[in-house]
């Protein structure tokens, strides 16, 4: 068991100036192409605007609108399967007639997606985002009908291939190599039933459980597919990953107190490289997900050695200085991440899970009660500047 240095485990960061700056611009995550479980690619095109009417002055209607809208219980496979042309296009403008002057607008065409949805164009433009159910987005807008500005033709509706990003939506999400222990710990602090086994990447897809407290509060976690080096530049599962990533509130790092290995053929790291392999990863994809609250768990706490291993550890991240000569420049991240709580656990025996599992909800309801001051202030700002 882990004894007497509790309170040594909490909040340990590296100093800034400890870290080597590094030039280069971090590179940009690639849109998601193609069709999967986490990515769709759809054809879009507004409505044409109707005919209009020149001799009476009369206006077509304008071409419907295509709209993405979120909602519960849709996936990204159910839409491939239900449109495998992927195509979606909404209705003309009505044409102006004697009848009626002024053409009806085409009907609307409505495109059903999943929550958590990233929407970019085919060139990369970010278009927008769907969080929760009932939000839209405008991905295609109808052509005008004809008028006097256009000498009564009508106009086509805007075409464009966009691209359907589904970033998983948890409140906290594991970090790190694999073999790392992840699958284990999250079938110990939740209700969930990933595949466990003695092998890397056994998870291949991310898998949520849900921690249940006694007061009834809910907290999902999500199992991501292990890193490998070189993830932010898409190696392995790379961007597919580091999406996921983006959209959990707060990161749960995942290290193995003896170190770790990929296979025969890559380099022993120990647990101090790692965490710092791991940090640099998400500082190389995107900056800001170094910024996310976030906590530690020493996995296989169990193991023999294990105690010595951890005091190694700690002894590193606290005097980082002492083993920076020892690492390699690379792997050297240009900052680092505040870790508010520092956790050794153990997966197999169950050995530091209650912890965790308080930790995590002290952490998050911490963030909330911040967001809310935040909010308030806000609110108390745009009163203020309102009655000047």
């Amino acid at each position: 068991m882990v004894r007497g240095s509790r309170a040594l485990l909490r909040r340990v960061s590296v100093p800034r100036a400890l870290w080597r700056p590094r030039g280069g611009d971090s590179p940009r995550p690639e849109s998601g192409g193609g069709s999967s479980a986490y990515d769709l690619r759809i054809y879009v095109k507004g409505g044409t605007g109707g005919m209009g009417h020149p001799r009476l002055g009369g206006e077509g209607g304008r071409g419907g609108d295509v709209w993405l809208v979120a909602k519960e219980k849709t996936t990204l496979k159910r839409i491939k399967d239900r449109f495998p042309q992927k195509r979606f296009v909404a209705g003309a403008g009505v044409n102006s007639s004697v009848r009626a002057l002024k053409g009806e607008k085409g009907t609307d065409c409505e495109v059903d997606v999943p929550l958590g949805i990233s929407v970019t164009s085919c060139d990369g433009k970010q278009i927008g985002e769907l969080n929760k159910a009932g939000d839209r987005i405008l991905v295609a807008r109808g052509g005008i009908g004809g008028c006097l500005v256009t000498n009564f033709l009508p106009l086509k509706g805007q075409i464009q291939t966009i691209h359907l990003d589904l970033k998983l939506l948890a409140d906290v999400g594991l970090v790190g190599f694999p073999n790392a222990g992840k699958s284990s710990l999250l079938s110990k602090i939740s209700h969930a039933k990933p595949q466990i086994a003695d092998y890397p990447f056994t998870t291949v897809k991310p898998e949520l459980g849900k921690i249940m407290y006694p007061d009834y509060k809910q907290v999902s976690v999500a199992d991501l597919p292990g890193l490998i080096e070189g993830a932010h530049a898409n190696k392995g599962m790379g961007h597919k990953f580091l999406k996921h990533v983006e959209r959990t509130k707060q990161l749960l790092f995942v290290v193995d107190v003896s170190g770790f290995r990929l296979s025969s053929k890559t380099r022993f790291r120990t647990a101090f490289e790692t965490i710092l392999l791991l940090i640099q990863e998400l500082e190389l994809y995107k900056e800001q997900l170094r910024r996310k609250p976030a906590l530690l768990a020493i996995n296989k706490m169990d193991l023999p050695n294990a105690q010595d291993s951890l005091k190694e550890l700690m002894k590193q991240l606290q005097n980082p200085q002492d083993s920076l000569h020892l690492v390699e420049k690379e792997l050297i991240p240009t900052c680092t991440v505040d870790f508010k709580d520092i956790i050794p656990v153990s997966a197999h025996t169950g050995e530091g899970i209650e912890e965790l599992k308080t930790c995590i909800r002290k952490s998050l309801d911490e963030e909330a009660e911040k967001e809310n001051e935040e909010y308030q202030k806000e609110k108390l700002r745009i009163l203020q500047t309102s009655e000047v």
